[in-house]
């Protein structure tokens, strides 16, 4: 099925014209708003002058001419909720949008970050990384993948609601992405990533996010990723906190996978591991030194007292957040350290953490499990 992208006014196509074609349920005319608010950022000195009035009737004047409003800016339809908008230009959109980043993230940067491609496999922590990335003006072109459809057990992680269930993750991501900033260009993939569209999947991306759950599509997209020497970031619910895998193929296209924690494998390799040992794979990949103990302990009770991996909502959140700060030092070409990063909230929060007790416990929860998965 095609995922369904917002439907902008023609230029030539009357306003009236546009609305009965278009036959909205609902119809969002901020734009006199948006406006004095475009306005506001470019005269900061209002801040603290609370009557701009005359100013802004000056400005309003200048900018409509002997047009109507409703002329001016873009007018776009949302066909998945029925909305219709008026609303700024792809340019003073962005401007207003992004105005508080400033000069935490400088004009120049900012502009290079908006112009920008990313790609993102898997959308559920990956839907984190695609909402704060949009939210922070960056990524105008983002590819996104994944076949699943919302669950009910999703919604305790990601920022949807129960109107979801059962509706694509890459349609519901691509709407809320829409929605955020329709000028964006979102290339979906609501079958998953393989053979026959990695490439284009792949193609023009700066940054690879990996938040799949199958083993070897981890391998298969790093490969290609070192091909094209795409840096790729993976972030990893960990309990309260998260695990922050980066490869850096832009910098070392001979660098072995998963930085090195499981030898030099390739997809053959791979093919010839008996299922028993994936788990010992699976354990080095995400660090059995840094996986949290409730996490090994739950890991063990699966297929047993538990369906599936425990993940919480915070970590899920948190995930988007440094997955998004990785990414942005990267596409600014700034220093960012490489391997595998804990984010550890507990180490901060928790006063009794460094204590011998909790750290002689945790090593013997970590012990025991590395020895039940024949690890030790």
């Amino acid at each position: 099925m095609e995922i369904a992208k917002p439907i902008f006014k023609e230029p030539t196509e009357n306003h009236t014209d546009f609305i009965a074609r278009m036959s909205p349920v609902k119809t969002i005319d901020k734009y006199k708003e948006m406006l004095e608010e475009l306005f506001l950022v470019r005269n900061p000195k209002f801040k603290f002058i609370p009557d701009h009035e005359t100013e802004f009737i000056s400005f309003l004047k200048e900018r409509q001419g002997s047009s109507e409003l409703s002329d001016l800016g873009e007018w776009v339809y949302f066909p998945w909720n029925g909305i219709l908008m008026h609303i700024l230009s792809d340019v003073e959109h962005q401007e207003m949008r992004t105005a508080r980043n400033k000069n935490i993230i400088t004009k120049e940067e900012q502009d290079r970050l908006y112009h920008s491609t990313i790609a993102i496999a898997g959308l559920s922590v990956g839907s984190h990384t695609a909402l704060t990335i949009s939210m922070m003006g960056m990524a105008r072109e983002m590819r996104i993948a994944d076949p699943d459809t919302i669950s009910g057990s999703n919604l305790n992680r990601i920022r949807y609601d129960y109107t979801k269930i059962e509706e694509g993750k890459c349609q519901v991501l691509a709407e809320s992405l829409y929605q955020m900033n329709p000028y964006a260009d979102i290339k979906t993939f609501p079958h998953g990533v393989n053979d026959a569209n990695m490439s284009a999947f792949l193609e023009g991306a700066q940054i690879l996010f990996e938040e799949t759950d199958d083993l070897e599509m981890k391998i298969r997209l790093r490969l290609e990723a070192r091909k094209r020497a795409i840096p790729v970031i993976m972030g990893t619910d960990n309990g309260d906190g998260v695990i922050v895998d980066i490869e850096r193929f832009d910098k070392d296209p001979e660098m072995q996978l998963f930085n090195g924690v499981i030898g030099n494998i390739n997809i053959e390799e791979f093919k010839k591991f008996p299922p028993q040992e994936l788990p010992k794979l699976a354990t080095k990949i995400a660090g059995s030194d840094v996986v949290v103990p409730r996490m090994l302990t739950s890991l063990t009770e699966v297929g047993k007292s538990l369906y599936s991996w425990p993940q919480l909502g915070d970590a899920a959140t948190l995930c988007g957040v440094t997955t998004a700060y990785v990414a942005k030092r990267i596409l600014l070409g700034e220093p960012v350290r490489e391997g595998k990063i804990e984010v550890n909230l507990d180490a901060i929060f928790d006063p009794n953490y460094d204590t011998k007790e909790a750290t002689t416990e945790r090593e013997g929860i970590r012990i025991n499990f590395l020895k039940g998965i024949g690890l030790m």
